[in-house]
């Protein structure tokens, strides 16, 4: 009669994680099972020291029993217990995951721009309604009287100071400055009436 590894490890009692894992090496599913169930929490346990989460450790202690069945053929363990390789790959994983996410951060103040590229539509629509603005507040002074408007022409639109202006005028500074201060109030009362209607 031919007895199993599994029945005679139900016979003999729990066996070590050397002998657990010379049976994952050779492709035995059940003795990974139990390998699993004998250190998920502990190994759950370290990798959520080492990452503060739930879900990372969650991950982490998947990726670390994935990792242990790809390389179930070539791990040798040194002492009987599996528990020093499955805390040293969690622990890798866990360092290249930090890299990882470090070169992510690093990375996305590159990939994210301040300056967002106006439409063309936009950019017309606003040429536009600058143009329009314009154009409302150059009848506006052409509404003025003429003395309001010449100040006006001379010194807001052509950026002349209110002393050369007085000069070119043959008139005192404090004149072209009362012209300017009554030319602003009536712009301002004219583009009231502008808006109004």
């Amino acid at each position: 009669m031919t007895v199993s590894l599994t029945e005679a490890a139900v016979r003999d009692g729990p066996r070590s994680d050397a002998e657990l894992w010379r049976l994952i090496a050779a492709d035995d599913h059940q003795a990974f099972t139990d390998l699993f169930e004998r250190h998920a929490q502990t190994v759950w346990n370290y990798a959520y020291k080492l990452t503060a989460s739930w879900s990372a450790a969650d991950d982490l202690l998947a990726t670390t029993f994935m990792t242990a069945w790809r390389r179930r053929g070539e791990v040798r363990l040194v002492r009987d217990s599996a528990l020093p390789w499955l805390y040293t790959v969690t622990a890798n994983l866990c360092r290249g995951e930090r890299r990882r996410l470090s070169r992510f951060l690093r990375l996305v103040p590159k990939l994210a721009t301040t300056e967002s590229t106006p439409d063309h539509a936009e950019k017309l629509a606003q040429d536009n309604a600058t143009q329009v603005r314009l154009q409302r507040v150059l009848a506006a002074i052409e509404r003025l009287p003429p003395k309001e408007r010449e100040a006006v022409q001379v010194c807001l639109l052509g950026g002349t100071s209110a002393a050369d202006a007085a000069e070119l005028f043959g008139i005192s500074e404090a004149s072209v400055r009362s012209r300017l201060s009554r030319a602003r109030s009536r712009l301002h009362e004219l583009s009231q009436e502008t808006s109004d209607e």
